[in-house]
């Protein structure tokens, strides 16, 4: 474009003027969901969804308390697994389990997009295994982020929606 006298410009008699860019970074997006409000969403999904699977396998798919301690390893197979379909066909839908809906808490990926099936299932897991081990429980508290085991691993994690 050729130069453009400063009078011209001043005047108004020159419209389009090329105006500097502001850069913009993309920065990560701080609206982590609360290591707070994912435990109360956590509580919130054990007692909607874990607890009924729970009493429907204790009480009428083993029998008892009785036969369910006895064959404790195959009880707990017929627990996890209709929570695991659950829980992966919430975050796979809505991005959102009931617990996480009740505290407005959202599943994503690192671009802040609905995340992939595999990362959910993966994120399942680890999130067992993580209850399992306790220890990996409290990495929230030491990471930056406030990201947990299953958030690192994953690439995902739970941001704050209004």
């Amino acid at each position: 474009m050729a130069k453009q006298r400063f009078r011209d410009i001043k005047k108004g008699n020159i419209k389009d003027i090329p105006k500097k860019e502001k850069k913009t970074e993309v920065k990560d997006n701080n609206n982590y969901a609360s290591i707070g409000d994912r435990f109360k969403a956590f509580l919130t999904d054990l007692f909607m969804l874990l607890m009924p699977i729970m009493y429907f396998v204790v009480y009428v798919i083993v029998g008892s308390r009785e036969n369910f301690s006895n064959n404790m390893a195959m009880g707990w197979i017929y627990i996890i697994i209709p929570n695991f379909i659950l829980v992966v066909v919430f975050f796979a839908k809505k991005s959102q389990t009931p617990g996480c809906k009740a505290y407005n808490i959202k599943l994503v990926d690192r671009d802040g997009n609905k995340p992939l099936i595999g990362s959910i299932i993966l994120r399942y897991y680890i999130e067992l295994l993580a209850i399992i081990s306790i220890i990996p429980l409290f990495i929230p508290f030491f990471h930056k982020d406030k990201k947990s085991l299953q958030d690192i691993i994953s690439a995902t994690h739970l941001l704050r929606v209004e």
